[in-house]
């Protein structure tokens, strides 16, 4: 029996939605634009990286192809001729760039209504809804109430934060309520139940998530974000492609934030890990242990986190070449009729204006032993993705998309 294996390069779009400009982001292109900077010199950094952007495992799935159908530009270093793999581009239907949307929708489920969004304003947030969580969870009020970055914010607010006891709500362009507080001072318990709290208020206005952003650390220099971090998050409307494996007595493994995105509906196992390697290390252990008919699920949230929103084109690309160089190792644990597919939940250009989200196309980059390769085109959906896995492991699937392989 055939297992699957769904890594999601958390916002390395491919430019080309054809909506981009009503998100303000036509022209947006994150795998370009860094590769662009690479070749012309731009993403040299001492003891880093240097030179063009280097993917040639990713490169030979077709990668630049896809670059290439999805925006009519060839990234520089980067071929037109996959060498192996089954090669597209996805294109989302849900109206949304944000990660519940596309990682939804990947799944096998559109998200149908529109998300609820805080005004770039100050203070951001309702005041029914502020005072709302302040009295229920017993605070002394709260600090920030605005579209922020959350490292600047903490590195801002974190010693007030320390001194008065009030937590630091912020939000951004995205879907979501985002409380900053010290697991020391605060307390990692106290800030997940507030989470849980606010949670309860936000649903109804359509608020994706809920996250914590617990962090340590004495002073404004030394502060850090931790990886406890814990998303509250809206239930897809409908079973996903997690649910239709579980559901038919297969293992589902939910790697990274993959189990908070899905509200935990069809998981098996929740494996936790924190930054880019050590979700590729827990990705190759599901892959020792899990059994025929396994779904393993992993979000690789460092290129949207670390880098994309911080807009660090250095660290995307060197990031990327180090995903790039251990794809090998994913190979060799691969049986006879296992799948792999990389692809992307939406853009986070490191080149673009703002701190946010870009909406994008996606690359799809499918590899099993022995399949031939191909061009899948450009999917209309990002549904036929999971639509695809569920027929390659005999799984009953939704309603939208179509089986590409």
């Amino acid at each position: 029996m055939a297992r699957a294996i769904l890594c999601v390069l958390d916002s390395f779009g491919i430019g080309g939605a054809p909506d981009a400009k009503k998100f303000g982001d036509e022209g947006a292109n994150t795998f370009l634009h860094i590769a662009e900077q690479c070749f012309f010199g731009n993403a040299d950094k001492k003891g880093i990286r240097s030179g063009a952007l280097n993917l040639p495992n990713m490169n030979a799935l077709g990668l630049g192809a896809a670059g290439l159908l999805s925006s009519g530009r060839l990234a520089p270093n980067f071929t037109k001729k996959p060498i192996k793999g089954v090669w597209g581009v996805g294109r989302e239907i849900s109206n949304g760039k944000d990660t519940p949307s596309g990682h939804w929708e990947m799944a096998g489920v559109p998200v149908p209504f529109d998300w609820g969004y805080f005004p770039d304003s100050e203070p951001s947030f309702p005041k029914e809804l502020t005072e709302a969580i302040i009295k229920e969870a017993g605070l002394p009020g709260i600090l920030g109430n605005k579209h922020a970055s959350g490292t600047k914010i903490i590195k801002q607010l974190g010693e007030e934060h320390i001194k008065t006891g009030k937590p630091i709500c912020y939000t951004s362009a995205d879907s979501v309520f985002q409380i900053a507080a010290h697991e020391k001072y605060f307390g990692l318990k106290r800030l997940y139940d507030l989470c849980e709290i606010s949670f309860k208020y936000t649903k109804p206005l359509m608020i994706g998530r809920v996250i914590a952003r617990p962090f340590v650390g004495e002073n404004a220099n030394e502060f850090k974000r931790t990886a406890n971090r814990k998303d509250f998050a809206i239930s897809p409307p409908k079973p996903t492609l997690l649910d239709w494996a579980k559901e038919a007595g297969r293992q589902t493994y939910a790697i990274g934030k993959i189990a908070d995105i899905f509200a935990h509906q069809g998981v098996s196992h929740k494996i936790l890990a924190h930054g880019n390697m050590q979700i590729f290390d827990k990705t190759l252990v599901a892959m020792e242990k899990a059994p025929n008919g396994s779904l393993i699920f992993s979000n690789f949230v460092d290129f949207d986190s670390e880098y994309g929103h911080r807009r660090d084109v250095i660290g995307y690309a060197n990031a990327l070449e180090e995903f790039d160089k251990r794809l090998p190792e994913i190979y060799q644990k691969m049986q006879q009729n296992d799948l792999l597919i990389l692809t992307a939940d939406h853009g986070n250009d490191p080149t673009w204006k703002g701190t946010d989200h870009t909406r994008e196309q996606i690359p799809i980059l499918c590899y099993a032993k022995g399949i031939k390769s191909k061009s899948i085109g450009i999917r209309l959906t990002f549904s036929d993705i999971g639509v695809s896995i569920a027929g390659w492991l005999g799984l009953k699937a939704g309603e939208k998309g179509t089986n590409f392989l």
